[in-house]
């Protein structure tokens, strides 16, 4: 497993190893040594698993009591993946991350607990599971709208068109206004 360090360097690119053959292929999402050696200690209590139609924007979410570190991955279709640093006193308080997961690529992204968590489906169809540091917990769960121009997020929006959101991610408060840690 290779741990790659991004633009904000709490936020972890994790590519494993892939063992291929022309019977399919094998790899280990996780191992607790491994990720520890990188600096990953968190331990996870909770996996979810999401499936999104094309054009869907799930987020960005975050939980400001029990702030969840997450470790996502996309087991079918393509997403792209965006981690907001929400921690007010960091030197990248306001600045983004985004990365292409794909069931192609196998990558993971780990996103430590103080960010707020968004994802796009790029694909048909995509699903992800991720590993969450604590569980959810819906009366202290937020939402930073998707496109809020502090942050200025670079969407890679089908055709240019709008995203597909919930209501609760269309009423996303701007980073200004919204809680942060």
């Amino acid at each position: 497993m290779q741990f790659i360090k991004q633009e904000i360097q709490d936020v972890i690119l994790c590519q494993p190893a892939v063992f291929q053959d022309e019977r399919g292929f094998f790899l280990e999402s996780y191992k607790k040594t491994a990720f520890s050696n990188a600096g990953i200690f968190e331990e996870f209590v909770q996996d979810n698993h999401s499936r999104s139609k094309q054009g869907v924007l799930r987020g960005l979410h975050y939980q400001i009591q029990n702030p969840q570190g997450k470790l996502v991955r996309v087991i079918m279709g393509e997403m792209f993946d965006v981690a907001v640093d929400i921690r007010r006193n960091s030197p990248t308080f306001g600045n983004w991350v985004g990365v292409h997961l794909s069931a192609e690529n196998k990558n993971m992204l780990w996103i430590p607990p103080g960010f707020a968590h968004g994802i796009y489906t790029l694909s048909p169809w995509a699903e992800i599971l991720y590993k969450a540091t604590d569980y959810y917990a819906p009366q202290s769960e937020r939402t930073i709208r998707w496109n809020d121009p502090a942050i200025g997020i670079k969407w890679p929006l089908i055709d240019a068109q709008d995203p597909i959101l919930s209501p609760k991610d269309a009423d996303g408060k701007l980073l200004s206004q919204a809680e942060v840690y």
